[in-house]
């Protein structure tokens, strides 16, 4: 069984000093794949005094050296994109189409940094005042399960842009593909102490992490929950803090759409990455006098779903991560019938024919109001809920009324109308008639879906400061 006992440090792989043992399941068939070994507070306290060493160097890099170094990235992800694809199929369970395309999307996130770079502005002019973007100092990248190598990447592509050294810490579910990932960063060849992974316990190495005084910034995916925690923690010391947090998107049907696509519109939102994604499409909104042709729709969508293998191409909905997360969508799934909501197709349990693996059956709830449970709270699972609005100032009242505002998406023939109505959606990204996505723009939430925002020109300023230096005449 393949163990997993060392983290990153100093441009070199060591033994962990912690001690505590994770036994890897395999989502797919429920047998062990591994054992991780997991950081603790000591290899934080390492990892970070690493960095350190490496700041002043990095910081006063040219941006040849770093677009250089973006470029290597780039490349050694992409060469070892087979492997990475099999990692994520094995730990994750993530369809292989959808597998291949993540670690394409990782090596893109650091071809997109080191082309930015290129034009990027460090220091700007206003009058007699030169306004110096300088980097913010040590970060920290905090990722979870269900998107390693994108958060990973465009974290990290971000910080090294701006010059800014790393220490990331992976969620402890994501070992084979943290280990791969890691070989690639060490391949780029980056100078030693400017890019360092520790694997643990978020309340172990994460607190160690996020309390450590030479932190600077702190970027972080994850849950609502843990995110407050960290910015109040952060508070402590004003670290600067990038917070990409849950979501409970909506995908608003207009009356003039296309049923048949708007269902599978709605199918793709919500079930992308086996319904765990921050930014499923989980409230579907639709006119209220077509509520039931809608429901036949989704049906008839659903039936297309391949429910199976995630190295069968033909496959388009893998397990769940682990017991523990389909423990927690079944509940919910118990919490939407017990609330009165009417199961258009799914329920609890398996799907027919699967006795092993955590695999849900996908779900869809209709004549869901919106202060229902699975209406209000992230499921991070293949559930959806239907909710009936009456005119587009009712749909928009609906689509708003919720704490989070991460990810949208508005489906309509009048495109004109549909990106009007996407302006008046409280959500930081709202796509149009797709599952769409844009590396160059900005990525984060509103309201408690976070603060700060990645990708792009975004995702480099995030790991700035700004200085003014005042009067460039002799006196």
């Amino acid at each position: 069984m393949q163990r997993f006992d060392q983290v990153y440090i100093g441009g070199q792989f060591r033994m962990a000093h912690g001690r505590e043992e994770l036994e890897l399941v395999n989502p797919t068939t429920e047998e062990p794949s591994g054992i991780l070994v997991m950081a603790d507070a000591e290899d934080a306290r390492r990892a970070v005094d690493s960095a350190q060493s490496a700041f002043a160097g990095w910081s006063r890099s040219s941006k040849k050296e770093r677009i250089d170094l973006l470029y290597n990235l780039s490349e050694a992800v992409r060469a070892r994109a087979d492997g990475l694809t099999e990692a994520t199929i094995l730990e994750y369970g993530g369809p292989i189409e959808q597998a291949k395309w993540r670690a394409g999307l990782a090596a893109n996130n650091f071809l997109a940094a080191a082309k930015l770079l290129e034009d990027f502005a460090f220091s700007r002019w206003i009058n007699d005042t030169e306004v110096v973007a300088q980097a913010a100092g040590v970060a920290v990248h905090i990722v979870p399960w269900n998107s390693v190598y994108n958060a990973i990447s465009v974290k990290m592509a971000g910080a090294l842009a701006a010059g800014c050294p790393v220490v990331v810490k992976p969620s402890e579910f994501s070992a084979w593909q943290t280990r791969l990932f890691t070989e690639c960063l060490h391949a780029a060849g980056a100078p030693a102490g400017l890019i360092n992974v520790v694997a643990g316990r978020g309340d172990v190495v994460g607190e160690a992490l996020t309390g450590h005084p030479a932190v600077r910034k702190i970027s972080f995916t994850g849950s609502t929950r843990v995110g407050k925690t960290i910015m109040a923690k952060a508070a402590a010391r004003m670290t600067r803090v990038t917070l990409e947090l849950g979501g409970k998107a909506p995908t608003v049907v207009m009356e003039d759409a296309d049923l048949e696509k708007a269902a599978a519109t709605a199918m793709a939102a919500g079930f992308a990455n086996n319904g765990q994604a921050c930014i499923a499409g989980t409230r579907i909104l639709v006119p209220r006098a077509r509520l039931k042709a809608f429901s036949e729709a989704v049906e008839r969508a659903v039936a297309t779903i391949v429910l199976g293998d995630p190295r069968d191409p033909r496959t388009t909905l893998g397990p769940l991560v682990n017991r523990r997360q389909f423990e927690r969508v079944q509940g919910y799934i118990r919490k939407g019938i017990e609330e009165g909501a009417r199961l258009v197709t799914g329920g609890e349990g398996r799907p027919e024919g699967r006795a092993r693996g955590f695999f849900a059956r996908p779900t869809v709830f209709a004549d869901v109001s919106n202060d229902m449970t699975i209406a209000r709270e992230e499921i991070f699972g293949p559930v959806l809920c239907v909710i009936a609005y009456d005119d587009e100032d009712h749909a928009i009242e609906i689509a708003n009324d919720t704490e989070f505002g991460l990810h949208a998406y508005v489906v309509g023939e009048d495109v004109g109308r549909a990106r009007a109505l996407a302006g008046r959606i409280d959500a930081g990204r709202v796509a149009i008639n797709a599952v769409l996505h844009e590396p160059l723009a900005p990525f984060g939430g509103f309201k408690e879906s976070g603060i700060g925002r990645e990708y792009g020109l975004y995702g480099i300023e995030d790991h700035l400061e700004l200085k003014a230096i005042m009067g460039r005449s002799d006196p």
